[in-house]
């Protein structure tokens, strides 16, 4: 079985995020979403709601399971024997730092390849930081996430100003 690891903090989920996973679902027959949890970094969402929100917004993919790491992605990897990832990269920049990081995990993981999905142009200018920038202050993120990504920032939002 083909197996691709799209690996993320995905707090939260975008709509640029689904695209990958969607056109990735399309190119393997398993897409595995793997979710980073991060103990040095504060989330917005827990990771039992990061990982709910994507398996709500992946539901109409039979091929995507959604999974939970701590630590080194290469770790992950190869205590779960799957060894191809897929990022999608936004723009120049995104390339640089995505390459970089293919290179560590080769090094660290031999075996382990890294295809790039460019972003649909669309999605280009989308990122989770501005997501909850956004929802922060009130905006309408709608059109940019799952609508109930959008639902759960406006209520996360709503619950911290309180």
């Amino acid at each position: 079985m083909r197996t691709v690891v799209y690996a993320g903090s995905f707090d939260p989920i975008t709509n640029g995020h689904l695209d990958v996973i969607e056109r990735a679902a399309k190119l393997f027959d398993l897409c595995v979403v793997a979710v980073l949890v991060n103990i040095k970094k504060q989330s917005l969402f827990t990771i039992e709601e990061r990982m709910h929100l994507i398996t709500e917004a992946t539901q109409h993919l039979p091929n995507v399971q959604v999974d939970q790491f701590q630590g080194l992605l290469v770790d992950y990897l190869r205590a779960k024997e799957m060894f191809t990832l897929v990022r999608g990269v936004r723009t120049v920049s995104d390339f640089e730092v995505e390459m970089q990081l293919a290179a560590l995990n080769r090094d660290l993981l031999p075996v382990v390849e890294t295809i790039f999905l460019p972003t649909q142009r669309e999605y280009a200018h989308l990122s989770s930081s501005m997501m909850k920038e956004i929802a922060l202050h009130g905006g309408d993120v709608t059109g940019f996430v799952p609508a109930h990504v959008a639902h759960a920032l406006r209520e996360k939002f709503a619950s911290t100003s309180s």
